[in-house]
């Protein structure tokens, strides 16, 4: 059951941070990436297995790194298509607030586990 809850927190937070970028935050930004904060916690606690620890964060790392370099470049597509870079960027952001807590939670867990051994 958890592990459905893990898997579903992830398909809608993936979910959400798409949609979300089309969304004119405003005022509503913090709760937006809160929802993806929670999301991502959700995943974290639920969702990875102690034998995925490794995989989940190499992944994690490329999805935080890429989306920190590439998110500021990709505004320029505006000037081609209107709102595309920016839909683009707020996507690629998004998706990296969705697993930076995700990937505390298991960086975390992984060190107890060393801890405990």
């Amino acid at each position: 059951m958890a592990s459905k809850i893990g898997q579903w927190a992830f398909l809608v937070g993936l979910a959400l941070a798409v949609v979300f970028a089309f969304v004119k935050a405003g005022s509503w930004e913090g709760i937006l990436t809160l929802v993806l904060v929670i999301a991502g916690l959700v995943v974290g606690f639920l969702n990875i297995s102690e034998k995925e620890t490794t995989p989940f964060l190499v992944a994690a790392i490329a999805l935080m790194a890429t989306s920190a370099a590439s998110a500021a470049n990709l505004v320029v597509i505006d000037s081609l298509v209107p709102k595309v870079g920016t839909w683009l960027q707020n996507i690629v952001v998004n998706i990296g607030v969705l697993a930076t807590p995700a990937a505390v939670v298991v960086a975390l867990k992984a060190i107890k586990s060393l801890a405990q051994d």
